[in-house]
């Protein structure tokens, strides 16, 4: 049965999502892919693909495509997005021959970066491909509703960004996107461990750490993790004990940075719709909201309430696919 699909897709710097209308959350795998480096040919894709982080031989690489929400390889990207499309057709059940695809972007990112998604989706196998700001698919998929005249603030903690947006009347009111998210943490936690124990760990022994004692500017009871590396004097394996307290101050910077970026979206705010923020508050989507803590640090700095997303990781991937019945309101605004 061959017929034109509409599907939804969030395109990650840390995760892949495919939305259908009728099956939902078709698909969700990490962005990455393993690459041969000397036949140039692809050997996994996604969950598969990234297992084998900092666990491969030599010739085989593990990359992650998409830095900062954008392409950053282009050929391994259009590879990423057909496995990704075809293993959709299966889950879904239809044969999408050439569906219509609708893909969000980063509210900041520039013409050539939205040229570059377009183009990586079409070579993929699409039909018909629109648009869709981040903030707003975000907005959509937490169940705010955009297309009022009422302001809905979004901050969506991605893997490789943090964007924060007023959303009024179907469009972008204020908004700013800085490039720190949840590689940036794994990153600090990664360097701190280096610079405090002088042992080596890997990215994704630092997300397991941020994800178990991982916690925003609050005060907590402490916890506690053993954590195995590489000793950088001797070059043995090693196993040291990380406190949440270290591990909250090291990751200090920059989640400062992400409270800069919504105190300066927020100043941008037209008065009109600082009213509504105050009785609406802040929605928290992406995967860096379910940080311990992260709700209740943001909502004594800001003075507002802070409420976390339904389903943080999929909403940007279920406001891709709902927004298609906004798509002529979103389109105009977007102009």
């Amino acid at each position: 049965m061959l017929s034109t699909f509409d599907i939804g897709i969030d395109l990650g710097t840390a995760n892949i999502l495919v939305y259908s209308k009728n099956k939902g959350i078709a698909i969700n795998e990490p962005s990455v892919v393993a690459i041969d480096t000397v036949t140039k040919n692809i050997v996994a894709v996604g969950l598969e693909a990234k297992e084998m982080i900092g666990k491969t031989p030599e010739k085989i690489v593990a990359i992650r495509p998409l830095k900062d929400g954008v392409i950053a390889d282009y050929d391994v990207t259009t590879e990423l997005l057909k496995h990704i499309m075809r293993k959709a057709s299966k889950k879904i059940g239809f044969a999408l021959r050439k569906p219509n695809v609708i893909v969000c972007i980063p509210s900041g990112s520039t013409s050539v970066e939205r040229r570059a998604i377009q183009d990586a989706v079409r070579n993929a196998g699409a039909k018909k491909i629109s648009l869709i700001e981040e903030p707003v698919a975000a907005a959509i998929g937490a169940g705010l509703p955009v297309d009022e005249p009422v302001a809905n603030v979004v901050v969506d903690i991605g893997g490789g960004n943090t964007e924060v947006a007023i959303i009024s009347f179907g469009g972008v009111v204020a908004c700013h996107s800085i490039k720190v998210g949840g590689d940036r943490l794994d990153d600090d936690i990664i360097q701190h461990v280096r610079k405090e124990y002088n042992v080596l760990i890997g990215e994704r022994s630092a997300e397991n750490i941020k994800m178990e004692i991982g916690y925003a500017l609050v005060d907590h009871e402490e916890r506690h993790m053993d954590v195995r590396g590489r000793d950088l004097v001797t070059g043995l394996p090693k196993t040291i004990t990380l406190s949440s307290y270290e591990i909250r101050n090291a990751m200090r910077e920059a989640h400062l940075h992400i409270l800069e970026a919504i105190r300066a979206t927020l100043e941008d705010c037209p008065a009109e719709l600082s009213g509504d923020i105050v009785d609406r508050g802040v929605i928290l989507t992406g995967g860096g909201a379910l940080m311990n803590g992260m709700e209740e640090w943001l909502s004594n700095e800001i003075f507002v309430p802070v409420q976390l997303a339904p389903s943080p990781l999929e909403s940007v991937a279920y406001g891709t696919g709902k927004a298609l019945q906004y798509m002529s309101k979103l389109q105009a605004a977007m102009k």
